[in-house]
C-alpha cells in the first residue's frame, strides 16, 4: 500500500507513543490470552459433571456426647427413623461428603506388602449397602454390599474384606484386564472388589484423579458421625427441616448441624474458584478498556498535531473515507506489532503459569483469539477520532498556512 511509508514516517517521528502503544497492546495480549485461557479452565472445572443428582441430596453430621449410648444401636435407629420420612429414597452413614473438600485418601495396591505391585491413591468411603442407592450410583458390573457383609463397629480391628471401586479407579489400577473379582490391598489389608460402578467424583474436583474412589462396608460409631441422605424431588428442602427435631427426639444429648445440601457443599468448596474467575473477568475489561482508550487518545493526539495535513489532503481532493482509512490502518500497523510481540511473551507468561502453578499449557486458540480480538478492538478505539479527522474542512485547515 502506497500510505504505508509516509505512515511508518509519521509513527518514526512521533515514536514514543506509538512505542508506548505498541507495549501496551504487547503486555494486554500477554495477560488477557493467558487470563481468558485460566477462566476457560475454571468454567470446566466448575461444570464438571459429577454423577450425583446435587438437589435431591443434602448431608447433615450428629455430635454425640452421651457416654452411655450404643452409637451402633442409635445410629441404626437414625437411619431406620429418616428412611420413614415420606420424601426420603435412603439415607447412609459415612465417613466423608462428595463434592465438599473435606475427606479420606488412600494409596491402594495390587499386590500384598512387600511387593504392592501397582499403588493408585483413592478416596475411600466408609459406608453400608445402602450408600450406592443414596448417591444414585449405577453399577456397571458386580453387585452391592450384602447386608452381613457390612461390619457395623465402634472400633477399627474388624475389617470389611470386600468393596466397590468406580470405573476410573478399576482402569487405573487394572488397565489390561477386567477389575471385578480381583484383590487390593489398603496396608495388611485385603478386600475383594465385588462391584464397579459408573464415574462419581469424590470429595475433592481438584484432585488430579476426582473420580478414583473405593466403598469400604463399614460403619464405624463414632462419637461424631456424617450422613447422607437422597429425597425425591423437589422434597429436600421439607426433608431437611424436620431432620435436626426427629433426631433429637430419639436422642437428646446431641447436636445436629451442617444440614446442607449436597449443590450447598459444592458451591461453597468452589466459592475461591469462583472469586478468582470474576477477578480475571475484571482483569480483562480494565486492560482491554484502558488499552482502549490509549489508542482512542494517541490516535486524538495525532490528528491534532496533522490538522495542517489532513487539511491539505482533502483539499487536494482527498475523500473523508481515504483519511478514514489512513488513521485505521495506522492503528492497525502499530497493533499488529504489538500483537506479535504479545503472542511471545503470552506464551512465555503461560510456561511459568504452568510451571509455577502447574495450571496447563496455554493452548494457541486462546492467543489467535485475543490477538483478534485486540485488533478489532484498536480498529473500534481508532473509529471516532479518524471520523473526526475526516470531518476536518479544507478552508479550516488551510487557515494556518
Amino acid at each position: 500500500m502506497s500510505e504505508l511509508k509516509p505512515m511508518i514516517n509519521a509513527l518514526l517521528r512521533s515514536k514514543i507513543g506509538a512505542v508506548l502503544l505498541l507495549v501496551q497492546v504487547a503486555i494486554t495480549l500477554a495477560i488477557v490470552s493467558n487470563a481468558a485461557f485460566m477462566i476457560s479452565d475454571r468454567l470446566a472445572y466448575l461444570n464438571q459433571p459429577t454423577g450425583y443428582d446435587e438437589s435431591a441430596i443434602f448431608s447433615f453430621r450428629v455430635n454425640n456426647f452421651d457416654p452411655d449410648i450404643n452409637l451402633v444401636q442409635q445410629y441404626a435407629l437414625d437411619e431406620q427413623a429418616i428412611r420413614s420420612l415420606d420424601g426420603v429414597v435412603d439415607v447412609a452413614m459415612t465417613n466423608w461428603v462428595p463434592l465438599s473438600g473435606s475427606g479420606d485418601s488412600s494409596s491402594m495396591h495390587t499386590s500384598p506388602p512387600p511387593e504392592m505391585g501397582r499403588g493408585v491413591r483413592a478416596a475411600y468411603q466408609l459406608t453400608s449397602d445402602s450408600a450406592l442407592n443414596t448417591l444414585g450410583a449405577t453399577l456397571i458390573a458386580g453387585r452391592n454390599f450384602r447386608a452381613d457383609e457390612v461390619v457395623h463397629s465402634d472400633n477399627r480391628d474388624n475389617l470389611p474384606t470386600t468393596a466397590i471401586v468406580t470405573k476410573d479407579l478399576a482402569e487405573e489400577m487394572f488397565p489390561d484386564e477386567p477389575a471385578l473379582g480381583k484383590t487390593v490391598y489398603q496396608g495388611q489389608g485385603a478386600l475383594k472388589i465385588i462391584g464397579v460402578i459408573d464415574t462419581i467424583k469424590g470429595p475433592w474436583l481438584d484432585d488430579s484423579r476426582p473420580a478414583n474412589v473405593i466403598f469400604f462396608p463399614f460403619n464405624y460409631a463414632d462419637s461424631r458421625a456424617e450422613f447422607i441422605v437422597r429425597t425425591e424431588p423437589h422434597k429436600r428442602a421439607q426433608i431437611m427441616a424436620q431432620i435436626e427435631e426427629l433426631l433429637l427426639n430419639s436422642e437428646s444429648q446431641r447436636v445436629i448441624y451442617r444440614i446442607e445440601g449436597l449443590d450447598e457443599s459444592k458451591a461453597a468448596y468452589m466459592a475461591r474458584d469462583r472469586l478468582v474467575m470474576r477477578m480475571l473477568i475484571v482483569l480483562i475489561v480494565v486492560l482491554v478498556l484502558v488499552t482502549a482508550l490509549g489508542i482512542f487518545g494517541l490516535t486524538l493526539f495525532n490528528i491534532s498535531k496533522r490538522t495542517k495535513q489532513i487539511g491539505t489532503r482533502r483539499a487536494l481532493g482527498a475523500r473523508r473515507s481515504a483519511i478514514v482509512r489512513y488513521f485505521l490502518v495506522e492503528n492497525a500497523l502499530v497493533a499488529s506489532v504489538g500483537i506479535v510481540l504479545g503472542a511471545g511473551l503470552a506464551m512465555l507468561l503461560g510456561q511459568q503459569l504452568m510451571t509455577v502453578f502447574s495450571l496447563p499449557s496455554l493452548s494457541w486458540t486462546f492467543v489467535l483469539a485475543s490477538a483478534t480480538f485486540m485488533l478489532i478492538m484498536s480498529l473500534i478505539a481508532a473509529w471516532a477520532p479518524a471520523q473526526r479527522a475526516a470531518n476536518i474542512e479544507p478552508s479550516i485547515a488551510t487557515r494556518s498556512i
